[in-house]
């Protein structure tokens, strides 16, 4: 168990929400140049890494379906989340209610895509993911100020959403090692599961971030800074000798 992404995951997650404290302006466009950076990341590491790293497994023939799992899976959470992974920014009503479905569905989002990182030998997922959770944390943090919590409060919740993708790693890692007794035959299709959120989540961002089908260059710049970062450690993590 590597701590260092354990604390990665955390910390990236929890100032991201706390930040929302710190700022004083509109940084709309900053959160979504992240997105866009991030979005591009993940979909490209799901190319190049889980899906040829899942049908090399003992389930390969059938891991497609369990990818359409996954992409309905996060279809069906955003019902509840309404799309703040993505960053989206809600406004509610002015009364102190808790968003207890975009908290659970949130939650639940960061502990299963924490999962692959059992798996990530060469580093290549993490920073993708970890980016991809300060924007989804300072809208979480957002609700609930506009919802009118108290400062304590709102660092409570954000600190349980940073430590989901902690917990998925934790979980994962004791599959695939054997350590949790019973699951690790069944590891690849919940990576199958992980794979059709990833594609879910990172498509819609990379849709929502044009208007009009037109991209503006600094988000273009921002997508192919992901993707090429993502090609680099592909080509020299010797992943193209073993796919």
């Amino acid at each position: 168990m590597e701590i260092w992404k354990l604390l990665v995951l955390f910390l990236c997650a929890f100032f991201g929400g706390t930040a929302i404290f710190l700022v004083k302006s509109d940084k709309s466009q900053l959160l979504k140049l992240i997105l866009s950076f991030s979005g591009a990341y993940l979909f490209a590491i799901t190319v190049l890494h889980l899906i040829p790293d899942a049908y090399h497994g003992g389930d390969g023939e059938n891991i497609g379906i369990f990818i359409l799992i996954g992409f309905l899976l996060q279809v069906f959470l955003e019902q509840f989340s309404e799309g703040v992974e993505h960053g989206h920014i809600h406004k509610h009503d002015h009364t102190q209610v808790f968003p207890w479905g975009i908290m659970i569905s949130l939650c639940l989002h960061a502990f299963l895509e924490g999962m692959p990182l059992a798996k990530d030998q060469h580093n290549a997922l993490i920073y993708g993911i970890a980016l991809h959770h300060i924007p989804a944390a300072f809208a979480l943090a957002s609700i609930l100020m506009q919802n009118h919590f108290k400062k304590t409060k709102i660092v409570m919740f954000i600190s349980v959403f940073a430590l989901m993708a902690p917990l998925g790693f934790y979980v994962s890692n004791g599959i695939s090692n054997g350590s949790i007794g019973g699951v690790e035959n069944y590891f690849n299709r919940i990576m199958g599961i992980v794979i059709g959120i990833f594609l879910h989540i990172s498509t819609t961002i990379l849709f929502e971030s044009s208007v009009d089908h037109k991209v503006s260059k600094r988000k273009m710049f921002a997508v192919l800074l992901g993707i090429s970062i993502a090609l680099i450690g592909y080509f020299t993590s010797g992943d193209t000798h073993t796919h």
